[in-house]
């Protein structure tokens, strides 16, 4: 594929052979031919063109190389856009006729209105609810990023399976499904362990990622692994939504390295305080960080920057997320590290994003960054910073009541009666 990138010694072709004859695409690298296209070479990028897909400059290049590469390892072909007009007139009209003074339910008919796109169907249900909660080790934690030990890791993912943790408690409140999978613990839980009240998964990739300071935190090949594992777990759900949600210590640095690489943002503008680390600890956490993005300065597409500064459970939250948005099951977004992952996914597949509900707006500074960036109205602004899936855990009811209400809620007509009257 190198061989693709532009040669800027070569002169632009003649106007005769300035487009691709199987689709039309401009060249802009000096190719001349139908073979050098990535239509050609890329058929997935060439059933679902996007925002940039006709540019061959090495970056747009290298994105829809890694698209077509994050796709097959999600075991996917494509993303269905999710805006259909017909059905989004059609939810509209619904709304429209409920025994309601119009626009009564505010953001839930918002809610709603999602759901359908996301699903396709003009009545959503959402009765099984799965949470999947993704733990993984960070080398870079070796830095006094965090304000505690990389132990932490392994020991909150036996709290989860055992029922004791935050997240554990609001799905059992909320009869949602716990799913809790190690990505890469530095430890791995021992053998014969089993969960009480939840499914545990062991997906490890490794014994953690590397340490970023001093290379990349893990291989693209291992990169892609954590993807299709996290796309085959969720597939394994069966559910109608899947709550994200996640565990790692030094989780909160890698996705601070994302968002600040894949928005263009310098890092102190979206590093916050993580798991609590005081003013001395937040200078060294921003400091750290910059010194890492400054040791990766060619980790500008999502797969690289993924590979460089993510960690497994990052990975495999990027995997859900394609997976479950191929399949047409809404993803219920919780904070910070959760939608940083989201935003690589949306990066590799723009479509993704709006198969995503945002649960909360988390106090992580980035947060709202990477919020803004995704064009996300978050459900709720309860001032949480603990991961887990705690807010997406939250936010189920919510999304469960919005899909009831499109489908269920009786019409003026249905229910006999009488409408809205205007004029004397």
């Amino acid at each position: 594929m190198a061989a693709m990138i532009t040669d800027p010694s070569r002169p632009p072709p003649p106007p005769a052979d300035s487009r691709c004859a199987a689709c039309g695409t401009a060249f802009r690298c000096g190719m001349g031919s139908a073979e050098g296209c990535w239509c050609a070479r890329l058929p997935v990028r060439a059933a679902a063109p996007v925002a940039g897909a006709g540019c061959l400059c090495p970056t747009c290049l290298l994105t829809a190389i890694e698209r077509e590469q994050a796709l097959a390892a999600a075991g996917v072909e494509t993303v269905p856009a999710a805006d259909d007009a017909a059905l989004a007139a059609r939810v509209a009209a619904a709304w429209g006729a409920k025994t309601m003074p119009a626009g009564a339910l505010g953001a839930l008919q918002a809610l709603g209105a999602r759901l359908a796109a996301a699903t396709g169907r003009d009545a959503p249900r959402i009765d099984r609810v799965a949470m999947l909660v993704f733990a993984g080790d960070h080398g870079l934690a070796a830095e006094g990023v965090s304000a505690y030990p990389p132990e932490v890791t392994s020991q909150m993912v036996r709290n989860f399976a055992e029922g004791g943790a935050a997240v554990s408690v609001l799905c059992r409140a909320n009869a949602i499904d716990l799913v809790v999978v190690d990505a890469g613990a530095r430890t791995p839980q021992p053998a014969g362990f089993a969960a009480r009240g939840a499914r545990f998964v062991d997906a490890r990739i490794a014994a953690g990622t590397a340490n970023a300071l001093h290379g990349p935190a893990m291989s693209e090949a291992q990169a892609l692994e954590a993807i299709g594992r996290g796309a085959a777990i969720a597939r394994e759900t069966g559910a109608d939504a899947i709550a994200l949600g996640e565990m790692g210590i030094g989780n909160s640095s890698a996705a601070a390295l994302l968002a600040a690489r894949l928005l263009g943002l310098p890092i102190d503008a979206v590093a916050g305080r993580g798991t609590g680390v005081d003013d001395a600890g937040l200078a060294r956490k921003r400091a750290v960080l910059a010194r890492i993005l400054d040791a990766h300065p060619d980790a500008r597409t999502p797969l690289a920057a993924l590979a460089a500064f993510g960690g497994f459970e990052i990975a495999m939250l990027v995997g859900a997320a394609l997976g479950c948005a191929a399949r047409r099951v809404p993803v219920i977004v919780d904070g910070f590290i959760v939608t940083a992952a989201v935003l690589v996914a949306a990066r590799l597949e723009p479509a993704v994003a709006r198969h995503c509900v945002f649960a909360h707006r988390s106090a992580e500074p980035g947060h709202a960054r990477l919020l803004a960036a995704l064009d996300a109205a978050p459900l709720l602004d309860l001032g949480l910073r603990l991961g887990e899936g705690s807010g997406a855990a939250l936010a189920v009811p919510l999304v469960r009541a919005a899909a009831r209400l499109l489908g269920e809620m009786a019409t003026f007509s249905s229910a006999g009666v009488s409408g809205r009257h205007d004029g004397p």
